[in-house]
């Protein structure tokens, strides 16, 4: 299988004046064509930041990518100037936003912004664009779509201006698309339909996908492969099945343990005691170690990823089912 994105030990810093915020440290993944991959993770681990940084979307300053590298297609990304990024946005690798009301411009018409990606990328005239949008509106299940070209964003409920945004990522047809908890603002009918979509979508268009959320409920029926971050670094990439029926880092474990199961008997969820951690420190441990319930004197010392078994890699150096170091 063809590889489409392959992030090589990418970091990503903001510096403020409060002191240099460490957001994404030294992450690397890889994307093949007509994959799923979830990213997973608590607010402010860098899950958002690591995509944005792929994108080059990042606000600079305050924020620096430091080092790593980007591969599209074999194509490194961090070293094409602004006008050839631009380029690949939306035409190689599209976006949907978490909000799509501040995502959305609105004093323009829906047809206006979905139609400027089709005259840049696809060299279409007015009249073909809007031709065009009306079949991506359509597509994505917004009724009586003809006559919405010209409505605004505010004229839209919330699902349907997330399906306008999805219509917007999908209109060059990408070969990747990245959604950024898409489904967070959505109850969950309209979550569950905006899942469907995307799936069907998929499977029709034969695109990859990044999903990031924090809801791993959303994670078990939509990717292949899962990415666990946390404070700014993967702490465990499995795939999806692996990943649930064997969870093997314990930030994992308490993420699926605060979840509740139809296939368990009632009870307490558990709860990950302490906070997230300072992200103005300089990683040197374990950035779990303050908040793990097997921390011991080697997490003084950040472990790296490594492979547990076929396919599934932590970051720990202990063995949670025998409670004994694996070294």
């Amino acid at each position: 299988m063809t590889t489409l994105l392959d992030v090589r030990n990418l970091k990503t810093k903001f510096y403020t004046q409060e002191g240099v915020v460490h957001a994404v440290n030294g992450i690397t993944y890889k994307l093949d064509e007509g994959q799923t991959l979830g990213i997973v993770g608590e607010s402010g681990c860098g899950k958002s930041v690591g995509v944005l940084s792929v994108m080059r979307l990042i606000p600079i300053p305050p924020g620096k990518i430091t080092d790593g590298e980007v591969l599209y297609k074999g194509q490194s990304l961090l070293k094409l100037s602004n006008e050839e990024m631009r380029q690949v946005r939306g035409r190689e690798i599209a976006m949907i936003f978490q909000d799509p009301m501040t995502s959305l411009n609105p004093v323009l018409t829906v047809s206006h912004q979905i139609g400027e990606a089709l005259q840049l990328h696809m060299g279409m005239d007015k009249r073909q664009a809007r031709r065009r949008t009306v079949e991506l509106l359509e597509m994505v299940g917004i009724p009586g779509a003809a006559s919405r070209l010209d409505d605004y964003p505010h004229q839209f409920s919330g699902g349907m201006r997330q399906r306008v945004m999805i219509a917007m990522g999908l209109s060059c047809a990408p070969q990747v698309l990245i959604a950024d908890e898409p489904t967070t603002a959505l109850d969950v009918t309209i979550q569950a339909q905006i899942i469907d979509l995307v799936k069907r979508l998929r499977d029709e268009l034969g695109m990859a996908i990044i999903w990031i959320t924090h809801d791993l409920g959303i994670i078990a029926g939509l990717a292949e492969t899962v990415v666990v971050m946390y404070a700014g670094f993967i702490i465990e990439r499995a795939a999806v099945k692996e990943l649930y029926g064997n969870p093997s880092h314990p930030y994992t474990i308490g993420l699926l343990g605060s979840l509740p199961r139809i296939d368990q008997e009632s009870g307490r969820l558990t709860n990950i005691e302490g906070a997230p951690p300072d992200l103005y420190s300089e990683p040197i441990e374990c950035p779990f170690s303050p908040r793990c319930p097997f921390r011991m004197e080697q997490c003084a010392v950040n472990p790296p990823l490594e492979a547990v078994a076929p396919g599934h890699e932590i970051a720990c150096w202990m063995d949670v089912k025998t409670g004994k170091p694996r070294h």
